[in-house]
């Protein structure tokens, strides 16, 4: 709906940080969306920020989706800031990590009504001059991607909520027609990516989605080339429409390809255990809608984690709504997803036996009754091990507040810290490490023994 995405700042009080009694634990047997999603002839989608794909952002973006949507990168003003001076450098960094990463490129978006650059908007341009500038740059933009990107979202958003075509500079000067035009530079530019119309609140049939179909069934019979629709998604907990699959299906109907483009479901903060299982639910159905229609070629989240969301920037007091927290722990929503698509739960597997590890446990920062640990487990035996769960015990009554790479849970002075999925294996010879902030008091002895999978490690 507004597509930025970008880092939100949220205070842990107004928030309702998601502390390990509000996380669901990940275990061993963890699920890859993009496998799963594989399984039932789709894709499992995210957004991304360019500058942010290092690290655990790159690795859990890698490693659980199979497409990747520039959240800003090929936009119009991000593209060509100055009339014919253009900047590439971030949706190229896209492509060329969905490349290495054997992920599809989602192409978003060519003709929208919003972050156009301010020489366009400013201008006293002529109907045909305007038509120009539209068709050249999907020409220009099209073309240096051709056979790098599988879809496109050609136009963005061109309806108001009641049906009525938005009045924006494209339409106002150039009429409806101006999606034919669009549509017919971008087959032009690359005859092979599939090209999209995308809207926000067309999920469920309603005045707006109604005329999103109607539009669709008349580009097909005047022989515009149209191969998709995407359905944004950017819902309120507890609000998935009940129309969804249906909506979904008729569009499908009509012989293009649907798609949920840009998937959140926001929560009224703080985050409670009760939402997040409601948003579980939530995520869980809208997957479930694209899986039961055959022609629903995936899903696309807004963004995979609440520290890249555009939600807390844009609509005061909400957030939580992507499946990982801010600390990259998976929250029951990314569960859902899986179970929606087949997964079962642990799929009867279990942590392989390690039959040798050393766990260096140390203490980065401290300060007055907080600290910052890092831990590092290293398989010193001869074959992998496929899912870890490390524990120790507390000597001084230390509480984990919070946790990154791995989900943590505490009873007592007993810890168990259970790999994030992604980084479930180790390899013999090789190491993992997580880190997690948390309370102390009196003093903050390290523990002096550890387990791995239940056996004794070297404690370093």
């Amino acid at each position: 709906m507004r597509p930025h995405i970008r880092r939100a700042v949220l205070v842990l009080a107004a928030a309702g940080a998601l502390l390990l009694g509000l996380a669901t634990p990940s275990s061993a047997a963890d699920p890859v969306l993009r496998d799963l999603a594989q399984a039932k002839g789709k894709y499992y989608g995210t957004a991304v920020t360019a500058s942010k794909l290092n690290g655990t952002y790159a690795t859990i973006a890698g490693g659980q989706f199979d497409s990747i949507t520039p959240g800003n990168e090929m936009k119009w003003e991000s593209v060509e800031p100055s009339r014919g001076t253009y900047n590439w450098s971030g949706a190229d960094a896209v492509v060329s990590f969905a490349q290495s990463h054997n992920m599809q490129v989602r192409g978003h978006t060519l003709v929208w009504h919003s972050q156009l650059p301010g020489w366009l908007t400013s201008g006293s341009w002529t109907a045909d001059q305007l038509r120009t500038l539209m068709t050249d740059h999907i020409t220009t933009e099209v073309g240096r991607y051709k056979g790098k990107i599988s879809h496109w979202d050609v136009v963005n958003e061109p309806f108001n909520e009641d049906g009525t075509f938005r009045q924006s500079m494209w339409y106002t000067k150039l009429g409806q027609s101006y999606i034919a035009d669009a549509l017919r530079a971008a087959r032009a530019a690359d005859p092979d990516a599939k090209l999209y119309l995308n809207d926000y609140n067309t999920d469920g049939t309603g005045a707006k989605s109604d005329a999103m179909y109607n539009l669709v069934k008349s580009l097909k019979a005047d022989g515009v080339p149209i191969d998709g629709v995407g359905f944004q998604g950017h819902l309120i907990l507890g609000q998935v429409p009940s129309t969804m699959q249906t909506n979904l299906q008729r569009f499908a109907d009509l012989g293009v390809d649907v798609a949920v483009t840009e998937l959140d479901i926001r929560m009224q903060l703080p985050v409670t255990d009760a939402k997040l299982a409601q948003q579980k639910a939530d995520y869980k159905a809208v997957t479930s809608a694209c899986v039961a229609v055959s022609r629903c070629k995936g899903v696309t989240v807004w963004g995979f984690t609440d520290s890249d969301s555009w939600i807390p920037d844009v609509f005061d007091g909400q957030g939580a709504a992507t499946p990982y927290d801010e600390n990259y722990q998976p929250k029951p929503a990314y569960y859902g997803i899986a179970e929606a698509l087949g997964w079962t739960g642990d799929g009867g597997q279990d942590p392989t036996p390690t039959t040798g590890c050393a766990v260096t446990y140390s203490v980065t920062n401290q300060w007055n009754t907080g600290f910052t640990a890092n831990v590092t487990v290293k398989n010193t035996g001869s074959s992998a091990v496929n899912g870890w769960k490390v524990a120790w015990t507390y000597p001084s009554g230390q509480q984990v507040t919070s946790a990154w790479n791995a989900t943590v849970t505490q009873t007592g002075s007993q810890v168990t810290a259970a790999d994030a999925g992604y980084n479930a294996t180790i390899g013999a010879g090789g190491s993992v490490s997580f880190g997690f902030n948390g309370n102390w008091s009196g003093s903050n002895t390290a523990p002096s023994a550890f387990t791995l999978n239940g056996a004794t490690c070297t404690a370093g």
